[in-house]
């Protein structure tokens, strides 16, 4: 059975080019405290999505019958990086969550040639999924946004996972949570909102891995990008 690891892909075997993040907006956006203390102090009430529901119901089971800890890979594409995190920790279910059918037909159909007992995809929006997984008690050990949408113009501040009404729902799933960005505006902004969450412990580090995880991160590398990774204990607030 063919094995991946978070460490597959040297960076100097990659290739393809993308455009730096450019923004209208100059350092953290000035309504950055607001809008995160505001969804502290509000529950986010959107409807669930009803494939979000399906979706949810499907992986359910295969937690709550397990003993295994999961790992939760959000917006993974066509889950090459979900694939190197279920090789890396096999004692963990680890869940791949994307919003596009496309991107995970592809996934699974990786998956079915090259098959790992402990990894799973599954169709949702991010903010749904997550509800529901925090109001289900899931065990989470960690958790992945690996290179999400910067969404870098001043204006959508709030399209931003750190600006989001869903971010609180994040922060219930707790776990070890990791964020990756080529956008260091972006990464300094999710440090600020985790800290003013209570959650002391937040980092941000400039990022050069040895090897890479996702097509994102490959072709940022090839492309001479600057990049950058949060961590924090959600588990632990101060």
């Amino acid at each position: 059975m063919a094995r991946f690891s978070m460490q597959q892909t040297s960076p100097s075997r990659i290739s393809g080019h993308s455009a730096p993040v450019t923004s209208n907006q100059t350092g953290l956006h000035p309504d950055l405290e607001r809008v995160v203390l505001r969804h502290r102090r509000t529950r986010f009430k959107r409807a669930i999505a009803a494939h979000s529901m399906r979706a949810f119901r499907s992986i359910d089971h295969d937690v709550h019958s397990s003993d295994l800890r999961v790992i939760i890979d959000s917006g993974c594409g066509g889950g090459e990086s979900t694939r190197a995190l279920a090789a890396q920790y096999p004692h963990a279910l680890v869940i791949g969550v994307d919003k596009s059918a496309v991107r995970l037909a592809h996934a699974k159909a990786l998956a079915t040639a090259a098959p790992l007992s402990n990894l799973r995809f599954v169709r949702a929006e991010l903010g749904d999924f997550w509800r529901l997984a925090a109001d289900h008690r899931w065990p989470v050990e960690a958790h992945y946004l690996l290179y999400p949408n910067p969404w870098p113009k001043k204006k959508h501040l709030m399209r931003r996972w750190h600006g989001h009404p869903a971010l609180m729902d994040l922060i219930r799933l707790g776990g070890r949570l990791e964020v990756r960005s080529n956008w260091r505006t972006y990464a300094e902004e999710f440090v600020v909102a985790l800290k003013l969450l209570g959650f002391a412990g937040a980092e941000l580090m400039a990022w050069r891995p040895e090897r890479v995880v996702s097509p994102f991160e490959r072709k940022y590398l090839a492309s001479t990008h600057r990049l950058f990774r949060v961590t924090a204990d959600l588990d632990v607030r101060t």
